[in-house]
């Protein structure tokens, strides 16, 4: 990985490279099984993602074109859609690698689900959203043609549905399709868990039972076992509703520590879960446990949750990273009462 992350493109290793100086908030040594802040990077690729991206940065798509065509084809659904989000998010930047795809091979199953992530990822971004988001459903309709057997388009037509505001029937359609392929893909589950968390502003309950009902019916090593944590984390940072009882709280953040325990120490396929996590823990007080979550974490900062909270996600990871070590509470990591999301000014269709 080494040799990888040293060509990997500027923008993903630009949060190491400009970080601003922190020496009195954090110390630049291993501290309590924690790695140094200068070894610590912002949504590190795993191993796979990785040679892809740095392919795509020399204009190469055939590597990315594997990684997709070899998750899909294995029905790898959860990697699937991870790598597809990463991908678009590079092509929005650097779309010269996806042009010269898209020219050799236009009917490519990955070819049209990139193109449908990337549209709805550009659209979201404009101020006009709802209207070029319209403008976007036939690229999203002929992804989900293409392979009739995979839910990532229908998780894009989730999020499509959210952000046209489209009615509760056509969601219903949308998430019957969706679950009716893989029923417990997370994305998926995400993408329905925001859409009602809209729909529902203000009535965190109802989307904690949502993601409690789904959570409880998947297995437990799904990632479907972070759906509450995520109704955690909305409900902390919304400061809107009535309130939601501490144990409902508490038992979201053990549900996702024991998924948490599932996967391996130190690896970034899990670290966004336990950067959620962390964050939701340190809210509740519970220092004991976050900072066996930072550890599990390692140097595998994530932009979620740390960028709905501020514009230096990394640089917030660290602060709070380092008032949970020392055991010192200050100002410097208190969090908004209201993040930003699709109500603020950087919306973006992962919000939450």
């Amino acid at each position: 990985m080494g040799g990888t992350m040293a060509l990997l493109p500027p923008f993903i290793r630009a949060s190491r490279l400009s970080r601003t100086a922190r020496t009195a908030a954090a110390p630049h040594r291993a501290v309590d099984g924690l790695p140094a802040d200068d070894e610590v990077l912002l949504d590190v690729p795993d191993d796979l993602l990785g040679p892809a991206l740095v392919a795509a940065a020399r204009d190469q798509y055939e590597p990315a074109a594997h990684l997709l065509a070899r998750t899909r084809e294995r029905a790898e659904w959860e990697y699937h859609d991870r790598y597809v989000t990463r991908l678009a998010s590079f092509a929005r930047s650097r779309p010269e690698w996806l042009d010269a795809w898209r020219a050799a091979a236009p009917r490519d199953p990955d070819v049209l689900l990139l193109t449908a992530q990337l549209a709805v990822d550009r659209a979201w971004a404009s101020p006009a959203r709802a209207e070029l988001l319209r403008e976007v459903s036939p690229l999203i309709t002929a992804a989900a043609q293409s392979d009739v057997r995979d839910p990532v388009p229908w998780r894009i037509a989730l999020d499509h549905a959210r952000g046209t505001r489209a009615g509760h029937k056509y969601f219903g359609e949308l998430w019957e399709a969706a679950v009716r392929r893989a029923p417990h893909h997370y994305g998926c589950h995400v993408a329905a868990k925001r859409y009602l968390a809209e729909s529902w502003h203000g009535s965190h309950r109802e989307c904690f039972d949502f993601a409690d009902r789904a959570a409880q019916d998947a297995p437990a090593g799904s990632l479907v076992q972070a759906l509450p944590v995520r109704a955690a984390f909305a409900y902390l940072t919304d400061g809107c509703g009535p309130d939601v009882p501490r144990a409902r709280l508490d038992a979201a953040a053990d549900r996702a520590i024991a998924l948490s325990a599932r996967f391996p120490s130190v690896d970034p396929w899990p670290a966004e879960i336990r950067n959620l996590l962390a964050y939701v823990l340190v809210r509740l007080g519970r220092r004991d446990d976050a900072l066996v979550q930072l550890r599990l974490i390692g140097p595998y900062a994530t932009s979620f949750p740390w960028g709905r909270l501020s514009d230096d996600p990394l640089g917030h990871f660290l602060a709070v990273r380092e008032e949970v070590r020392s055991g010192r509470r200050t100002p410097s990591w208190q969090p908004p009462r209201h993040p930003r999301s699709e109500h603020g000014d950087r919306a973006h269709p992962d919000d939450h």
